[in-house]
């Protein structure tokens, strides 16, 4: 059971071979062990974890189950789930029990999917590093002294660690791409809009995506294939037919045009990262590819633009925590206006207050036209470079990190270095395409390498077709951290 597939697991728990309690109980147990040196889960509870299972076996039993029933779903603390503390890695909620669940939560609840707990996140998904957590940081399980990435390190640990056969996560700028390859496994950000964001607690409303992790590029898109779907809540939910995101994945890639960016194989990117992507183009070239060289342009830009453009968006969202109906109080304060100052200041931590100046800063008077209307505009030359990028190419192929895992508190003192760390996945989100990573390695410290592939608009189940068919040819992505 510990290195189940997703499809693996819901063809086991169909046949009534094992059944949801049993799987929940072997899942809770290792949470409660390992989970602990990995700092990966913020919340767990046995006793909603069981009545869920009971539950979906009760279904099972009277042949009305649905395509996930049974399955362990271990979801960032970032998604509203009724009863559940969703803290969003935070002091401000560390108390805060969701009155409702996440539309995210209600697909996967629909879905008959029994939720394992919340795992530990950046504080409000705000870091590179999962090391701005107010409950600590969460630690790789390939190196318990290097970072998973973030923001969704518990997440990625979580999967890597086989603590879940699968996990939830939210990308903004890379938060689910650069973790699951720091980790050695899959994620997966869809197209913007494909995903609700209903219940998802915002940091950048246009650009924060939800998506899923797992082992393998087949169990994404069985995952996507719960997540997606209309949601009239969320102003930004696309209103699109359903579809099977696994309907290409046996469709061979013979005459697949992948382009490959001049401007990602330029400097920066270390050489054990590097030599993995080269192997890993070669063999696409043995299952029929064609390499085609693209350029974007703008790409160099897409750091700078976004941190213009999320902080601005963090300003205004994060303006709703102040004290008053929920969340973090200061204990002593004169009047509303110093509740509402030493409640923030208390409340947030260092990252989440130099992100919410920044953003206050570039949306203030004087300044709105100079930053954020110039980074809106860099931000459409962008995108129009992917749609230029994509009339030659099927799907866009270079790494997820310039780099493999770094060491707790190697970069935490220099933020400009952080921000860097998802230098070629910012781009992806300020576009609105679909993009998701891919273990193809590994670097001389046995630390994992992840490949990016990127997909056109809604060009998720060919971006996964092209992930499947390498996995089928490669062993990569069922290789397993020592001591687990």
């Amino acid at each position: 059971m510990l290195n189940f597939t997703l499809k693996q697991l819901t063809t086991e728990l169909a046949a009534k071979r094992v059944s949801s309690v049993e799987v929940a109980e072997f899942f809770l147990k290792r949470i409660n062990t390992l989970g602990k040196t990995l700092n990966a889960f913020i919340s767990v509870d046995a006793e909603k974890t069981l009545t869920a299972a009971q539950a979906a076996d009760r279904l099972i039993a009277a042949g009305k189950a649905g395509p996930l029933t049974g399955v362990p779903v271990a979801h960032k603390d970032i998604f509203c789930a009724k009863g559940w503390l969703t803290t969003c890695g935070s002091k401000m909620l560390a108390n805060f029990r969701a009155p409702y669940d996440a539309h995210v939560i209600e697909q996967f609840n629909a879905a008959g999917a029994v939720t394992v707990g919340k795992t530990n996140m950046d504080e409000f998904a705000m870091g590179s590093s999962n090391e701005t957590s107010f409950f600590g940081p969460v630690r790789n399980p390939w190196n318990t002294q290097t970072v998973p990435g973030g923001s969704s390190g518990g997440s990625a640990a979580a999967v890597a660690a086989r603590l879940a056969p699968v996990a939830t996560g939210t990308d903004t700028g890379g938060s689910i791409r650069q973790p699951a390859a720091l980790t050695g496994i899959c994620g997966l950000k869809p197209t913007y809009g494909v995903v609700s964001r209903y219940g998802m607690i915002a940091f950048a409303s246009s650009l924060d995506q939800a998506g899923p992790f797992a082992k393998t590029a087949e169990d994404l898109g069985i995952m996507l294939n719960a997540m997606a779907g209309f949601d009239p809540r969320d102003s930004t939910s696309l209103e699109r037919a359903r579809e099977d995101y696994t309907r290409d994945l046996e469709k061979p890639l013979a005459g697949l045009r992948v382009g490959l960016p001049r401007e990602f194989f330029a400097e920066g990117m270390s050489p054990d990262v590097a030599k993995a992507i080269d192997e890993a183009i070669a063999q696409y070239r043995k299952l029929g590819c064609t390499m085609v060289e693209v350029s974007l342009p703008n790409m160099k830009l897409s750091v700078p633009v976004y941190y213009v453009l999320a902080p601005a968006e963090a300003s205004s969202n994060l303006s709703r925590f102040d004290g008053v109906r929920y969340g973090y109080r200061a204990p002593e304060y004169g009047d509303l206006s110093d509740m509402y100052k030493k409640s923030r200041a208390q409340g947030f931590g260092a990252e989440v207050k130099r992100r919410i100046l920044i953003g206050t800063y570039v949306l203030s008077h004087g300044y709105y036209d100079a930053y954020y209307i110039k980074a809106q505009k860099l931000r459409r030359l962008i995108a129009q470079d992917f749609v230029a990028a994509f009339k030659q190419c099927d799907v866009i192929l270079g790494p997820t990190s310039p780099g493999t895992a770094f060491k707790i508190g190697e970069k935490s003192g220099d933020p400009v270095q952080m921000y860097l760390s998802d230098i070629y996945t910012i781009a992806v989100n300020l576009a609105g395409l679909p993009g998701m990573s891919l273990p193809c390695g590994f670097d001389r410290a046995n630390l994992p390498v992840g490949m990016q592939l990127i997909g056109d608009y809604f060009g998720e189940a060919k971006m996964l077709n092209v992930a499947h068919q390498y996995q089928l040819a490669t062993d990569w992505h069922m290789r397993m951290p020592q001591g687990i």
